[in-house]
């Protein structure tokens, strides 16, 4: 019998000109002296003034928050958490500025280095300011999960830190702050969340929930994403790639994801691809790769979608990621085939541990081989 749990801590509100109502939201639920969370382009675009003007309870910003956060950024993010006297934060971004909010928030009160909880040498004391999540782009999922992904400060290494007081307290999702979106970053992270979706099912971890989480999730990117990348004012496509977003969080929270997940890490840190196209970048081939695993579960999922098996799901995930402008061979990628050792010796990652078939320094070879 597969044993399963399942644990969602985050509430969840989903509603379009949110920010409309954020001061009701923040002080219906007792925030009284907050912070401000944003990237640099919110403060420039005036966007993180209207916030600040909008709710009572912040008292402060904080921004400077880079693309692929360090360790240096959540540790400044902490910092100006403490100096700030703040008693929760208010994360507006995408998954970067989400990602060090939630890592900064819960080493705040007990003024632990961020250094040391990511060389595993302590962990999370578990005392945690409240966070509120306020995603910007519809695919990282942040705002419901228990995950940080950061680099350390040299930027050539990338790995999660993993921890139950990570859950935000509240995500607040409106598909209208995604509109701005250019369509680059709409492919990528809109298959950022098909890679969790994908992932999250056919993690080894995988459980019932989860699993129709991840259905539903899959669902809406095919269907919304093309649409969306066109069109971008397109708010039905917006509000579906916001809902797909949230669900395919939910879909890998617990599940975690796999495959291309450990090999994506390498190809951000070392090729320059955004975490959304490095994930992207082997979607297709894992999903060729585990479509006969577990008694061919894979397949049935694709035909639940309309393909008639996961190797032509593998095959349109190939196909959107051409019509969408995001790099699909080696060579685009700026691989070299001397490299691809190398590369295949950095994918070897716990995630990597969790796809349903067990991947070898060779196979992995193999695969980008294939890919070519």
């Amino acid at each position: 019998m597969h044993t399963w749990k399942y644990t969602q801590p985050v509430e969840i509100i989903f509603k379009a000109d949110v920010l409309n109502d954020l001061d009701d939201i923040l002080s219906q639920r007792g925030f009284s002296q907050g912070i401000l969370i944003c990237s640099n382009f919110f403060v420039k675009n005036g966007m993180a003034k209207e916030v600040m003007n909008s709710c009572a309870s912040l008292r402060a910003v904080h921004s400077g928050i880079q693309p692929n956060p360090t360790l240096e950024n959540v540790q400044s993010c902490a910092a100006a958490m403490v100096a700030a006297k703040a008693e929760f934060a208010l994360a507006i971004g995408g998954g970067s500025v989400l990602d060090c909010a939630k890592i900064a928030c819960a080493i705040a009160k007990s003024g632990q280095q961020i250094a040391k909880i990511y060389a595993g040498e302590e962990k999370l004391s578990g005392d945690t300011l409240p966070m509120i999540a306020v995603p910007t782009t519809a695919g990282t999922g942040s705002e419901v999960t228990a995950v940080s992904v950061l680099n350390d400060d040299t930027g050539k290494l990338k790995a999660s830190v993993v921890d139950p007081c990570l859950f935000p307290k509240l995500a607040i999702i409106d598909p209208v702050l995604t509109m701005s979106m250019p369509p680059a970053v709409t492919a990528a992270t809109g298959l950022d969340a098909l890679a969790h979706a994908l992932e999250g099912f056919w993690s080894k971890n995988h459980q019932p929930i989860c699993d129709a989480l991840a259905l539903e999730a899959a669902r809406k990117v095919f269907s919304a994403l093309p649409v969306a990348y066109k069109s971008g004012n397109d708010i039905k496509a917006r509000t579906e790639m916001c809902e797909a977003s949230l669900i395919a969080g939910l879909a890998f929270a617990l599940p975690r994801t796999a495959g291309s997940h450990a090999c994506s890490y390498i190809l951000t840190t070392d090729y320059g691809m955004s975490h959304g196209e490095a994930c992207a970048f082997t979607l297709a081939a894992f999903t060729r790769i585990n479509a006969d695993a577990e008694k061919g579960r894979l397949h049935d999922f694709a035909k639940k979608l309309g393909f008639e098996d996961a190797l032509a799901m593998a095959d349109r995930i190939d196909e959107m990621k051409k019509e969408m402008g995001l790099k699909y061979t080696l060579g685009q990628a700026g691989i070299r085939n001397e490299d691809l050792a190398k590369v295949a010796h950095a994918n070897q990652h716990p995630n990597l541990l969790n796809n349903p078939v067990e991947m070898s320094v060779e196979k992995l070879v193999a695969m980008y081989n294939e890919i070519g």
